[in-house]
Protein backbone atom coordinates (compact mmCIF):
# COMPACT_ATOMS: atom_id res chain seq x y z
CA UNK A 1 0.00 0.00 0.00
CA UNK A 2 1.10 3.65 -1.21
CA UNK A 3 2.34 5.91 1.70
CA UNK A 4 0.06 8.77 1.59
CA UNK A 5 1.90 10.99 3.85
CA UNK A 6 5.68 10.94 1.72
CA UNK A 7 7.65 14.28 1.91
CA UNK A 8 11.37 15.20 1.12
CA UNK A 9 12.71 16.88 3.97
CA UNK A 10 15.69 19.83 3.03
CA UNK A 11 18.45 21.02 4.91
CA UNK A 12 17.12 24.05 6.76
CA UNK A 13 21.22 25.55 5.64
CA UNK A 14 19.49 25.80 2.25
CA UNK A 15 16.58 27.19 1.04
CA UNK A 16 16.89 27.74 -2.67
CA UNK A 17 15.63 23.87 -3.13
CA UNK A 18 17.87 24.09 -6.07
CA UNK A 19 21.36 24.79 -4.78
CA UNK A 20 22.15 21.73 -2.15
CA UNK A 21 24.63 19.11 -3.01
CA UNK A 22 21.94 16.68 -2.04
CA UNK A 23 19.72 17.90 -4.95
CA UNK A 24 22.53 18.26 -7.41
CA UNK A 25 23.29 14.52 -6.71
CA UNK A 26 19.56 13.55 -7.50
CA UNK A 27 19.77 15.13 -10.41
CA UNK A 28 23.04 14.04 -11.78
CA UNK A 29 21.04 9.87 -11.11
CA UNK A 30 17.97 10.94 -12.97
CA UNK A 31 20.23 12.47 -15.88
CA UNK A 32 21.54 8.79 -16.80
CA UNK A 33 17.15 7.47 -16.66
CA UNK A 34 15.95 9.10 -20.21
CA UNK A 35 12.75 7.12 -19.34
CA UNK A 36 12.31 9.19 -16.38
CA UNK A 37 11.44 12.91 -15.98
CA UNK A 38 13.06 14.77 -12.50
CA UNK A 39 11.87 18.12 -11.94
CA UNK A 40 11.46 20.44 -8.66
CA UNK A 41 9.57 23.41 -7.88
CA UNK A 42 9.15 26.78 -5.88
CA UNK A 43 6.39 28.17 -4.78
CA UNK A 44 5.93 29.45 -7.36
CA UNK A 45 6.07 26.90 -9.63
CA UNK A 46 9.09 27.77 -11.38
CA UNK A 47 11.65 25.20 -12.11
CA UNK A 48 14.47 25.20 -9.70
CA UNK A 49 15.73 21.45 -10.51
CA UNK A 50 15.63 19.33 -13.79
CA UNK A 51 16.80 16.26 -15.32
CA UNK A 52 18.31 16.19 -18.81
CA UNK A 53 14.71 14.44 -20.06
CA UNK A 54 12.75 17.46 -19.38
CA UNK A 55 15.06 19.70 -21.22
CA UNK A 56 15.37 17.24 -24.47
CA UNK A 57 11.34 16.40 -24.15
CA UNK A 58 10.68 20.49 -24.52
CA UNK A 59 13.17 20.85 -27.21
CA UNK A 60 15.81 22.97 -25.69
CA UNK A 61 19.39 22.26 -24.94
CA UNK A 62 20.58 23.20 -21.97
CA UNK A 63 19.04 23.09 -18.09
CA UNK A 64 19.62 27.17 -17.89
CA UNK A 65 16.48 27.25 -20.14
CA UNK A 66 14.19 25.94 -18.13
CA UNK A 67 15.32 27.21 -14.49
CA UNK A 68 13.14 29.99 -13.40
CA UNK A 69 10.31 29.16 -15.83
CA UNK A 70 6.68 27.74 -15.35
CA UNK A 71 4.83 25.13 -16.90
CA UNK A 72 2.89 28.03 -18.81
CA UNK A 73 5.99 28.94 -20.13
CA UNK A 74 6.88 25.80 -21.47
CA UNK A 75 3.54 23.42 -22.59
CA UNK A 76 0.71 23.79 -24.38
CA UNK A 77 -1.93 25.56 -21.55
CA UNK A 78 -4.11 23.24 -21.50
CA UNK A 79 -1.23 20.44 -19.89
CA UNK A 80 0.66 23.31 -18.41
CA UNK A 81 -3.12 24.12 -16.50
CA UNK A 82 -3.12 20.36 -15.04
CA UNK A 83 0.34 20.12 -14.13
CA UNK A 84 0.25 23.49 -12.37
CA UNK A 85 -3.67 22.23 -10.82
CA UNK A 86 -1.30 19.55 -9.45
CA UNK A 87 0.93 21.69 -8.20
CA UNK A 88 -0.88 23.71 -6.40
CA UNK A 89 -2.81 21.01 -4.60
CA UNK A 90 0.32 19.45 -3.44
CA UNK A 91 2.00 22.94 -1.92
CA UNK A 92 -1.60 23.95 -0.57
CA UNK A 93 -2.24 20.16 1.30
CA UNK A 94 1.39 18.92 1.71
CA UNK A 95 -0.34 15.77 0.51
CA UNK A 96 1.41 13.69 -2.41
CA UNK A 97 0.32 12.65 -5.93
CA UNK A 98 1.33 9.37 -6.64
CA UNK A 99 1.20 7.30 -9.94
CA UNK A 100 -1.48 9.80 -11.61
CA UNK A 101 -1.60 8.96 -14.91
CA UNK A 102 -1.07 11.77 -17.05
CA UNK A 103 -0.22 12.92 -21.00
CA UNK A 104 3.28 14.38 -21.68
CA UNK A 105 4.90 16.44 -23.63
CA UNK A 106 8.02 14.08 -25.75
CA UNK A 107 10.21 15.01 -28.24
CA UNK A 108 9.29 16.13 -31.16
CA UNK A 109 6.52 17.36 -28.91
CA UNK A 110 4.36 14.92 -29.25
CA UNK A 111 2.07 13.77 -26.59
CA UNK A 112 2.19 10.65 -24.60
CA UNK A 113 1.51 8.90 -21.26
CA UNK A 114 3.20 8.79 -18.11
CA UNK A 115 2.66 7.72 -14.55
CA UNK A 116 3.49 11.32 -12.21
CA UNK A 117 4.48 11.38 -8.45
CA UNK A 118 4.75 14.64 -6.91
CA UNK A 119 5.76 14.87 -3.12
CA UNK A 120 6.02 18.30 -0.69
CA UNK A 121 8.82 19.75 0.30
CA UNK A 122 8.93 20.75 4.39
CA UNK A 123 11.90 23.02 5.80
CA UNK A 124 12.78 22.52 9.50
CA UNK A 125 9.71 23.87 10.76
CA UNK A 126 7.46 21.02 8.23
CA UNK A 127 6.44 24.55 6.56
CA UNK A 128 5.89 23.90 2.62
CA UNK A 129 8.58 25.23 0.56
CA UNK A 130 8.16 23.80 -2.69
CA UNK A 131 7.64 20.46 -5.00
CA UNK A 132 9.69 17.47 -6.27
CA UNK A 133 8.15 14.72 -8.40
CA UNK A 134 9.08 12.33 -11.39
CA UNK A 135 6.99 11.52 -14.71
CA UNK A 136 7.65 7.85 -15.23
CA UNK A 137 7.21 6.92 -18.88
CA UNK A 138 4.43 4.27 -20.05
CA UNK A 139 5.80 4.31 -23.54
CA UNK A 140 6.50 0.49 -24.65
CA UNK A 141 7.85 -0.66 -28.78
CA UNK A 142 5.93 0.71 -31.88
CA UNK A 143 3.96 -2.40 -31.97
CA UNK A 144 2.67 -2.06 -27.90
CA UNK A 145 -1.15 -1.09 -27.16
CA UNK A 146 -1.22 2.45 -27.34
CA UNK A 147 -3.21 4.15 -24.28
CA UNK A 148 -6.86 5.83 -25.38
CA UNK A 149 -7.95 8.51 -23.39
CA UNK A 150 -10.88 6.88 -21.93
CA UNK A 151 -8.54 5.67 -19.53
CA UNK A 152 -7.70 8.81 -17.58
CA UNK A 153 -11.84 9.01 -17.55
CA UNK A 154 -11.61 6.12 -15.92
CA UNK A 155 -8.91 6.87 -13.09
CA UNK A 156 -10.47 9.73 -12.57
CA UNK A 157 -13.74 8.24 -11.96
CA UNK A 158 -12.29 5.44 -9.43
CA UNK A 159 -10.93 8.79 -7.42
CA UNK A 160 -13.62 9.95 -6.81
CA UNK A 161 -16.21 7.17 -6.47
CA UNK A 162 -14.10 4.67 -4.80
CA UNK A 163 -16.73 4.98 -1.83
CA UNK A 164 -19.69 3.36 -4.35
CA UNK A 165 -20.22 -0.28 -5.79
CA UNK A 166 -17.46 0.02 -8.49
CA UNK A 167 -16.57 -3.14 -10.19
CA UNK A 168 -13.85 -3.53 -13.15
CA UNK A 169 -16.56 -3.70 -15.50
CA UNK A 170 -17.94 -0.53 -14.90
CA UNK A 171 -14.97 1.16 -14.59
CA UNK A 172 -13.83 -0.40 -18.40
CA UNK A 173 -17.54 0.97 -19.32
CA UNK A 174 -16.36 4.55 -18.36
CA UNK A 175 -13.19 3.97 -19.62
CA UNK A 176 -15.49 3.40 -23.49
CA UNK A 177 -13.25 -0.25 -23.11
CA UNK A 178 -13.94 -3.78 -23.69
CA UNK A 179 -13.42 -5.20 -20.52
CA UNK A 180 -10.61 -7.56 -21.16
CA UNK A 181 -8.68 -4.65 -22.95
CA UNK A 182 -9.15 -2.57 -20.09
CA UNK A 183 -7.82 -5.01 -17.69
CA UNK A 184 -4.78 -5.41 -20.02
CA UNK A 185 -4.06 -2.36 -19.91
CA UNK A 186 -4.49 -1.48 -15.77
CA UNK A 187 -1.94 -4.46 -15.90
CA UNK A 188 0.49 -3.08 -17.90
CA UNK A 189 0.37 0.44 -16.31
CA UNK A 190 -0.27 -0.27 -12.48
CA UNK A 191 0.72 -3.81 -12.71
CA UNK A 192 -2.10 -4.80 -10.70
CA UNK A 193 -5.55 -6.12 -11.64
CA UNK A 194 -8.40 -4.20 -11.93
CA UNK A 195 -9.93 -5.62 -8.78
CA UNK A 196 -6.60 -4.64 -6.79
CA UNK A 197 -6.23 -1.44 -8.26
CA UNK A 198 -9.82 -0.93 -6.88
CA UNK A 199 -8.60 -2.44 -3.82
CA UNK A 200 -5.74 -0.30 -3.29
CA UNK A 201 -7.09 2.84 -3.86
CA UNK A 202 -10.00 2.17 -1.36
CA UNK A 203 -7.19 1.15 1.25
CA UNK A 204 -4.75 4.47 0.30
CA UNK A 205 -7.98 6.43 0.90
CA UNK A 206 -8.70 4.62 4.38
CA UNK A 207 -5.38 5.17 5.69
CA UNK A 208 -5.50 8.93 4.71
CA UNK A 209 -8.89 9.20 6.87
CA UNK A 210 -7.45 7.13 9.67
CA UNK A 211 -4.09 9.38 10.06
CA UNK A 212 -6.40 12.50 9.52
CA UNK A 213 -9.32 12.39 10.84
CA UNK A 214 -11.54 11.20 14.16
CA UNK A 215 -13.62 9.13 12.51
CA UNK A 216 -14.52 5.69 13.23
CA UNK A 217 -13.42 2.69 11.86
CA UNK A 218 -17.06 2.04 10.89
CA UNK A 219 -17.32 5.31 9.29
CA UNK A 220 -14.03 5.03 7.35
CA UNK A 221 -14.84 1.87 6.20
CA UNK A 222 -18.54 2.70 5.09
CA UNK A 223 -17.08 5.71 3.03
CA UNK A 224 -13.99 3.70 1.47
CA UNK A 225 -16.11 1.15 0.14
CA UNK A 226 -16.01 -1.27 2.65
CA UNK A 227 -19.29 -3.11 3.93
CA UNK A 228 -18.28 -2.52 7.71
CA UNK A 229 -15.98 -2.03 10.13
CA UNK A 230 -14.72 -5.83 9.60
CA UNK A 231 -14.37 -6.05 6.15
CA UNK A 232 -11.77 -2.96 5.99
CA UNK A 233 -10.25 -4.50 9.32
CA UNK A 234 -9.70 -7.61 7.15
CA UNK A 235 -8.42 -6.37 4.64
CA UNK A 236 -5.81 -4.00 6.24
CA UNK A 237 -4.71 -6.33 8.52
CA UNK A 238 -4.21 -8.35 5.27
CA UNK A 239 -1.31 -5.49 3.40
CA UNK A 240 -0.34 -4.05 6.51
CA UNK A 241 0.14 -6.47 9.02
CA UNK A 242 -1.70 -4.18 11.26
CA UNK A 243 -5.29 -3.51 12.50
CA UNK A 244 -6.37 0.29 11.21
CA UNK A 245 -6.45 0.81 15.11
CA UNK A 246 -2.97 0.30 15.56
CA UNK A 247 -2.37 1.36 11.87
CA UNK A 248 -4.02 5.23 13.33
CA UNK A 249 -1.72 4.70 16.41
CA UNK A 250 1.63 3.94 14.72
CA UNK A 251 0.53 7.45 12.46
CA UNK A 252 -0.06 9.93 14.91
CA UNK A 253 2.85 8.59 17.22
CA UNK A 254 5.20 9.01 13.98
CA UNK A 255 3.58 12.34 12.90
CA UNK A 256 3.75 13.76 16.37
CA UNK A 257 7.39 12.65 16.91
CA UNK A 258 8.19 14.27 13.64
CA UNK A 259 6.78 17.44 14.74
CA UNK A 260 7.41 17.91 18.42
CA UNK A 261 6.23 20.87 20.51
CA UNK A 262 5.93 22.64 17.03
CA UNK A 263 2.70 21.23 15.97
CA UNK A 264 1.10 19.47 12.85
CA UNK A 265 2.09 22.11 9.55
Amino acid sequence: MKNDNLSIPLSAKDYRLGGSMEVALVEHIFDHVPEIVFFMKDLQGRYVAVNQSLVDRCGLKEKQQLLGRDVFQIFPKELAAVYAEQDQKVLRTGQPIVDHLDMHWYTPQKPGWCLTTKLPIFDQTRTVIGVVGINRDLRGPARSESIPPGLVGAMTYLESHYGETLTPGLLAQQAGLHPARFARLIKRIFRLTPKQLILQTRLNAAAKLLTETKDTIAKIAYSCGFYDHSALTRVFRSVTKLTPTQFRAMRRQTLGAGTGSKGSK
